[in-house]
């Protein structure tokens, strides 16, 4: 199955959303999602409940979010961690499309990908 990714408030920037829908990614924003203002843990509860993989630019808080249900023995569909200001619209868009078209979903289950990887 394809990699269903959900943009939070820290990664959500209208230009990455759609460019990556123009590739054909199905993507959700925190915004269109009624989600702006919620907390961490409520953002990665809804991906949870919709089976969406969570990108976003606040990697300390969702890493320990994701440790935590670890421990746990909570299911997350996955994480992907990056610095937005580290890279311009494009090239956010073109790792999220490498990270994409080399994992599925149920490769990114209980994962953590550092966009810097790819």
């Amino acid at each position: 199955m394809t990699i269903r990714l959900y943009l939070d408030e820290d990664s959500s920037d209208t230009q990455l959303v759609k460019a990556l829908r123009m590739r054909g990614l199905d993507v959700a924003s925190a915004a269109e999602c009624g989600m702006l203002g919620r907390t961490d843990v409520e953002q990665v509860e809804w991906c949870v409940a919709h089976g969406r993989v969570l990108y976003s630019a606040n990697r300390r808080d969702f890493y320990r979010i994701h440790a935590q249900l670890m421990r746990e023995g909570k299911n997350h569909p996955g994480i992907i961690l990056g610095l937005q200001q580290h890279y311009s619209v494009g090239e956010r868009m073109r790792r999220l499309l490498r990270l994409v078209a080399s994992l599925s979903a149920e490769d990114m289950v209980n994962r953590v990908e550092f966009l810097s990887r790819w």
